[in-house]
């Protein structure tokens, strides 16, 4: 199944919780480094994603987007998958 761009914005402020350098963004969200850069560009301008000392974190907005991702996320799987 192909990601939306909301899966892959929630996929990188998940890998940047603890702090990630770009080339791991790239490699733990299976992104490419051109591909990464407008993500970036658009995680940081809304407030959800900021560049420190050559590491991107995640935000307290960041992590509110995450929760509210899963929660709708979770809402709309199909039951079989919400059984464990």
């Amino acid at each position: 199944m192909r990601r939306n761009s909301l899966d892959i914005c929630a996929d990188l402020l998940k890998v940047a919780r603890d702090g990630a350098k770009k080339t791991q963004l790239v490699y733990k969200a299976n992104l490419n480094f051109n591909i990464i850069k407008k993500y970036i560009e658009r995680l940081n301008v809304n407030g959800l994603l900021i560049h420190k000392n050559g590491y991107y974190i995640t935000t307290e907005r960041g992590s509110k987007f995450i929760d509210q991702y899963h929660e709708l996320v979770g809402t709309h799987r199909p039951h079989t998958e919400m059984i464990t």
